[in-house]
């Protein structure tokens, strides 16, 4: 009996549905990180025009922000290709009649630890521009 109702929970057709789901909020975080990878990427671009439209001396160095910006917009395929490897390993032992099993890496842990680094870096490229 207990083996019979485990076998009815993994068909239950919301399983199912709330892998998709989790799915489609991975590729939401992965599009916004390749968005704002490209927006800082092109904020040095932005940086040196506003700088050629006003009487500066000296127009900013933006070199890292395309660098910054790129990593960023990388990390987001990334996370991208993670969410579908992840997704469809569920999907497979779904379809084996196996309950849902976490894997021994989070998704969310490394994207968050490679962030924070990114966000760290940048942290210390403005502080280093404004001396």
């Amino acid at each position: 009996m207990d083996e019979n109702r485990k076998h009815e929970e993994v068909q239950d057709p919301r399983v199912h549905m709330a892998g998709e789901r989790t799915l489609l909020a991975w590729i939401r975080t992965g599009l916004s990180m390749m968005g704002f990878g490209f927006v800082i990427a092109r904020f040095g671009m932005f940086l040196r025009e506003l700088a050629a439209t006003t009487a500066s001396a000296r127009p900013p160095s933006v070199g890292l922000s395309l660098w910054i910006g790129a990593a960023i917009v990388i990390l987001g395929v990334a996370v991208n290709l993670a969410a579908a490897m992840q997704h469809a390993r569920f999907l497979r032992r779904l379809s084996q009649g196996k309950p849902y099993q976490p894997s021994s890496w989070s998704l969310g842990l490394i994207v968050s630890i490679a962030l924070a680094m990114l966000g760290i870096g940048m942290t210390a490229y403005l502080l280093l521009l404004e001396r």
